[in-house]
């Protein structure tokens, strides 16, 4: 499904809905989307990747920033703004390139499709925690003393709610993006569907 600049413009707002929606964490219930927003990006915004990636990026920090200040502490000082924050921008941009890639060699809704759509998530999430877990873990003062056997098990740990919240968000746009492209075939389907009529007129 080929998507016009208007359709991609339409994407991105509800992507940037999404994340600040559900980052700034308003309702408890509802998990952080942003890991499956960067993903469901690259794969229906790779030719904007340029400025698209830097404004759901810069979304992502500012919401941050909103969340932090809010509280009354310093941006700067928080426990989770160590120079492993910054590693976020590698952790994306994963995410980001995966769904790139299943842009790429994706052709249609097929089994196929399915295949390799669950094995770049997985992928991209492996990368994604690699680096954010990672960053935090080794760069940031609230680990004491930091180990290869703790750096590890607290990866494993969180390695898998982040790819169950990631893959729900993920399967319930692919799900819309099947709706979507079947509606818009059948509806493509309806003129010719009447020509015969219209030549007998």
């Amino acid at each position: 499904m080929t998507l016009s600049n208007p359709q991609r413009g339409i994407v991105l707002t509800l992507l940037l809905i999404v994340m600040a929606a559900t980052r700034a964490n308003h309702f408890a219930v509802i998990p952080d989307a942003s890991w499956a927003v960067f993903f469901i990006g690259g794969f229906y915004l790779r030719s904007w990747t340029r400025w698209a990636f830097p404004v759901l990026m810069g979304l992502a920090v500012a919401v941050d920033y909103f969340v932090i200040t809010a509280q009354g502490i310093s941006f700067w000082q928080h426990y989770c703004v160590s120079p492993g924050y910054w590693f976020l921008l590698p952790a994306y941009f994963s995410l980001w390139m995966g769904g790139a890639w299943l842009q790429r060699h994706s052709d249609g809704i097929r089994w196929r499709t399915l295949g390799l759509t669950a094995t770049s998530l997985f992928v991209a999430v492996v990368l994604c925690q690699l680096f954010s877990q990672g960053g935090f873990y080794w760069l940031s003062d609230s680990v004491a003393n930091p180990t290869f056997a703790g750096w590890a098990k607290n990866y494993n740990d969180w390695l898998w709610p982040f790819m169950q919240t990631t893959a729900i968000y993920v399967g319930i746009a692919a799900v819309l993006h099947v709706v979507v492209a079947q509606s818009a075939a059948v509806l493509r389907a309806l003129p010719s569907a009447d020509l015969p009529s219209n030549k007998r007129r």
